[in-house]
């Protein structure tokens, strides 16, 4: 099944709001989403107040984890529940921030063939698709009642005497309001709209009513969803569709899928991810983009084809920092295909370079898929970070190393390296190139946990953005910024938590067990697993959303590594190098889709020019695969230490 357009097009409208201000700012585009056709007054006053709302909660989730840092050093005490309050406000941003991606029509989906369509065609793969994904929802809506049930009669409190269930009142509330977006956006006449919520109710009512048995309606069940997903419908719809038809059709709770939708928000480690996300944004919007730029230029553009190395380094400090979720190619594709075209690089190795480069930085600190990665497969986090390192440099070095030849076949021309023009660019950038000291000294040091950590690196990205460079009005900007860092991270919280719930059946199902058993009597030496799985997670990579893959892929993968005596760190290492070349792989990596969209360039035309570099990434994938030291030196020289 093809990976959708609208995953680039989701990504780029993140932070196409801030286009106006033109690539001087590190800005991108504004792309073309599926926006309702009309908002009136109180629509408009509605959606604010749901902005308002994402926004607050991301704020108390910035400023909690630094009062309880500031209180732990300062005077060896804490503030009671913080933790447990911004965990529960990541429960809030999964189901608010994914209302919003509903509204704003901006749910990742997987199927191209919606584009394709036209006229009455296209209508009716909108309706179908959309009257299924919100028959999934209004679903999930029912299990979250069922669950909320069960938990008011355990009568569980929450902080001040409030009960849990209340708190929990979230997950029903937020699949109905994604529902009732879905049925809305069917159609744009209101006949159509009332006959998509007819559909989605007599849905609904032949699944809890019919005289047959669930296993019955289970297989017409499962092609509704297939077509719906070949036809548009979203990713969490197809995930969190299969897990209830798998629950349902074996006569187990469906109240099973918001369980583990509610424990994996609430992880302790996960608000790091929409805090670096919205530290990512920060930068994205303001002017970072820009001043990187000019430092890495100043200080490699002497060198014949040194605007390469500049595209490789820059790249993979705005990935680290953006979570790989997109930010990097949208934000610095347009300033820096002038640069490479001025240093006389072809046309297609410029495209090449730019699509390549988006995805270095996946493997270093303080990158969220790594995070995550350590989180599902309950690696530490510090051994994955440092087992990332070296490899993630090497990718790196491998694509500055392509650049620096493609530069010189090109016959581009050095200038001369200019001290002035450096330290003037060192000092404009000051803040920013302090930014690794801000978020990794205080995580490897151990004086803060990730959330802490991300905080940090949210409130500095803000104050230098906002204060220091003023690139960022805070009162102008603030809040949609913030809805749209909510946005984009209650959309992958979306999938995230539905993908679980369909994982663990897998998990209880005991498939991770019968795939570790065939490997070890199908599988005849650990190379050529090895080799196997580069080829499939390469494909994967290619195909879904890469904290999907994850939560999807990992917890069968993990134990079959674990069978064949693979260190889990050098395992981790593996699949996330395979997911940042996914990246490029064609027919419709992200890279892909999110350069022929910035650059306006043919995708056929991107996809040739990025093939070099593919193979000189896989090189490096093949690299760190079978040459495990490059991997397990340092966590181990880590572990050595007294």
């Amino acid at each position: 099944m093809n990976a959708v357009v609208s995953r680039a097009e989701s990504t780029s409208a993140a932070i196409a709001s801030c286009s106006s201000r033109g690539d001087e700012a590190g800005s991108a585009a504004p792309a073309a989403v599926a926006r309702p056709p009309h908002v009136g007054r109180y629509g408009k006053i509605l959606r604010a107040a749901e902005d308002w709302l994402v926004a607050a909660a991301l704020g108390a989730m910035v400023a909690l984890p630094l009062i309880e840092l500031a209180l732990r050093s300062l005077f060896h005490t804490g503030l009671a529940g913080s933790s447990t309050l911004v965990q529960h406000l990541s429960l809030f941003i999964s189901l608010a921030g994914g209302a919003l991606a509903a509204r704003d029509g901006r749910l990742l989906a997987f199927s191209t063939l919606p584009t394709l369509l036209r006229g009455r065609w296209a209508a009716a793969a909108r309706w179908f698709s959309h009257t299924i994904a919100a028959t999934v929802a209004a679903a999930l809506a029912l299990a979250s009642v069922h669950y909320v049930g069960v938990e008011r009669a355990a009568g569980q409190p929450f902080l001040g005497g409030v009960p849990l269930w209340v708190i929990e009142l979230v997950l029903p509330l937020g699949f109905a309001a994604i529902a009732l977006r879905l049925a809305g956006h069917a159609a744009d006449a209101w006949r159509s709209k009332i006959l998509s919520g007819v559909g989605v109710a007599g849905l609904m009512a032949s699944g809890v009513w019919s005289p047959l048995a669930a296993p019955t309606l289970a297989w017409p069940a499962a092609a509704l969803l297939s077509a719906a997903a070949v036809l548009g419908a979203p990713v969490f719809a197809l995930l969190g569709g299969a897990g209830l038809l798998l629950f349902w059709s074996h006569d187990l709770p469906i109240a099973a899928m918001p369980v583990e939708h509610y424990r994996l928000t609430v992880n302790p480690t996960l608000p790091a991810i929409p805090l670096f996300t919205l530290a990512g944004y920060f930068l994205a919007e303001g002017g970072a983009s820009r001043r990187m730029v000019a430092v890495f230029q100043a200080l490699a553009g002497h060198v014949r084809g040194g605007p390469a190395i500049a595209a490789a380094l820059l790249c993979a400090f705005f990935t680290a920092f953006t979570g790989a979720s997109g930010v990097t190619i949208l934000a610095l594709a347009g300033l820096l295909m002038p640069v490479l075209r001025a240093a006389k690089f072809s046309e297609r190795d410029a495209l090449g370079m730019m699509t390549g480069a988006g995805s270095l930085g996946i493997l270093l600190p303080p990158c969220l898929p790594v995070i995550f990665y350590a989180m599902i497969a309950q690696v530490d986090m510090r051994a994955l970070f440092l087992g990332g390192f070296v490899p993630g440099v090497l990718l790196i070095a491998m694509t500055a190393a392509w650049g620096l030849w493609a530069g010189r076949r090109g016959g581009a021309a050095a200038r001369r390296f200019d001290p002035a023009t450096a330290r003037r660019a060192l000092w404009d950038a000051k803040w920013e190139l302090a930014l690794p000291v801000v978020s990794l000294v205080p995580l490897f040091a151990g004086w803060a946990s990730s959330v802490e950590v991300a905080a940090l690196t949210a409130a500095y990205a803000l104050f230098t953005q906002t204060v220091v460079h003023r690139d960022l009005d805070l009162a102008r900007d603030g809040r949609r910024v913030m809805a749209e860092a909510g946005l984009l991270v209650g959309g992958i919280l979306l999938i995230l938590g539905v993908a679980l719930g369909l994982t663990n059946y897998l998990v209880d199902a005991q498939l991770p067990d019968a795939l570790a058993a065939w490997s070890l009597a199908h599988v005849p030496s650990r190379a050529v697993f090895l080799l196997g799985l580069n080829v499939v997670l390469l494909v994967v990579g290619g195909l879904v959303e890469i904290y999907a893959a994850i939560i999807v892929v990992v917890p069968l993968l993990a134990p079959v590594g674990a069978t064949l005596g693979i260190d889990p760190v050098h395992l981790g290492v593996i699949f996330l190098a395979n997911m940042e070349l996914g990246f490029l792989a064609p027919p419709v990596g992200l890279n892909l889709l999110l350069a022929s969209s910035r650059l306006q360039r043919p995708l056929g035309e991107v996809m040739r020019a990025v093939l070099p570099l593919l193979f000189v990434m896989f090189l490096g994938v093949l690299l760190i695969t079978y040459v495990p030291a490059l991997t397990t030196t340092l966590p181990r020289l880590l572990a050595s230490r007294p």
